[in-house]
């Protein structure tokens, strides 16, 4: 039986792919689990795997394409079975069990694209008709950028800040000679989405410090236990997703959603973990953390970060994160405000540790002080929840021990 090869979904607001290249040649023999190509998202380049084996047939999607999420791109055939008449690539949707890796399988409902059957004159993504709504956007005046004329996103949020184009394909400002930049794939998309984040999620800041001596305590510990065993070593970002996770299950609008219509509760508590690529930042997921012991986050942030850097992310390694955790200590940063991944209602910044003088029963003294700064969605978190489950996050990593037990 043929099994279709779709387009991806990541997360909840995805739209469409870029595909970036395919690792095998049509007429190939693939077989389970084998890397079919590679595919752009708006968070990074991943690879996707064959879920069963198979000939790949009825390729429809070349490098560079950009195509809506759900939409068949390929097949997979048995021999001598031939593509369906049905496989022209812009048809329904495939079943989420014919999706090409696990992400795509556990899409969330709503995340692809509608089909052309369900189009009327106008063509328009979900996401797209909500942000018309929001932004008082007449869809009737656009022509879309998407795949068929299609409206998108950047469409709408083009069309409301007053240009005729998305800012994506906008021409760059003028520069002196020699002073321009190339910025590559993840550099462009990070930009894309912060600015989209920054300028349709009402963000709002709430700070913290704390006393880091339990926690330094607390890490060498971990380290001395961890490293001779496992073969890697605890950082305070292991200890921060741990402690952040098991405290998000007590707030669970802070580990929450905004979907476009209201407000959805995650079951899962899956950490997003901001890191630093050579072209930008990614953010990859530690997924149930709650669960996990601090040598297993340790060792997920190892291989998510070796994986990072090599650019052979997969689609598991950066979708259905509930909550990120950015943490810039390392680069002697004080503090500082991170912008939320959207659909995402909160992102912690973390800032470095360090010795200040801080009163101590009545006298002053020094103490490792760290920062944190949580920056929220005003639509899912308002200021009296954020302030809760800062107060409980600083109280837990007060006495990390207990709180990973």
């Amino acid at each position: 039986m043929a099994i279709s090869i779709v387009m991806p979904a990541l997360e909840l607001m995805q739209e469409t792919g870029k595909v970036v290249s395919w690792r095998k040649k049509e007429g190939e023999k693939v077989a389970q689990g084998e890397i079919l190509l590679e595919i752009e998202t708006d968070k990074a380049v991943v690879e996707v795997e064959a879920l069963a084996g198979g000939i790949l047939a009825g390729v429809k999607a070349q490098p560079g394409d950009v195509i809506p999420v759900g939409h068949t791109i390929a097949w997979l055939v048995q021999p001598g079975e031939a593509v369906p008449e049905d496989g022209s690539g812009s048809a329904k949707a495939a079943p989420a069990a014919s999706a090409p890796a696990a992400a795509s399988a556990q899409a969330p409902k709503g995340s692809a694209a509608a089909a052309p059957s369900e189009s009327k004159q106008v063509r328009i993504s979900p996401k797209a008709r909500r942000l018309a709504r929001e932004h008082g956007v007449d869809i009737g005046r656009l022509r879309g950028t998407g795949p068929d004329g299609e409206i998108l996103a950047a469409d709408i949020l083009a069309a409301a800040g007053g240009s005729s184009a998305p800012a994506a394909s906008a021409a760059p400002a003028a520069a002196p000679a020699g002073a321009e930049e190339k910025v590559g794939v993840i550099g462009r998309l990070m930009a894309e989405r912060t600015t989209q984040s920054w300028t349709t999620v009402p963000h709002f800041f709430v700070m913290r410090e704390l006393d880091a001596t339990a926690l330094n305590a607390a890490r060498e510990k971990f380290v001395a236990g961890i490293e001779k065993l496992q073969g890697v070593r605890p950082t305070h970002t292991d200890l921060l997703v741990g402690i952040a996770a098991r405290v998000l299950l007590r707030h669970p609008r802070v580990n929450a959603t905004w979907t476009g219509q209201g407000i959805r509760l995650n079951s899962e508590v899956n950490i997003g973990v901001a890191m630093a690529v050579e072209d930008g930042v990614v953010a990859t997921v530690i997924r149930n953390a709650h669960k996990l012991g601090v040598a297993e986050i340790a060792l997920q942030r190892r291989e998510l970060t070796e994986r990072a850097r090599a650019n052979r992310l997969r689609p598991e390694d950066i979708g259905g994160a509930t909550f990120t955790i950015s943490n810039l200590g390392m680069h002697h940063v004080d503090a500082f405000t991170a912008i939320i991944v959207a659909p995402q209602a909160a992102i912690l910044a973390v800032g470095a540790i360090a010795d200040r003088v801080v009163p101590v029963d009545g006298k002053p003294g020094i103490r490792p002080v760290m920062t944190l700064t949580l920056s929220s969605d005003h639509r899912v978190v308002d200021g009296a929840r954020a302030a809760a489950f800062m107060h409980d996050l600083v109280t837990a990593l007060g006495n990390p021990e207990k709180s990973l037990g």
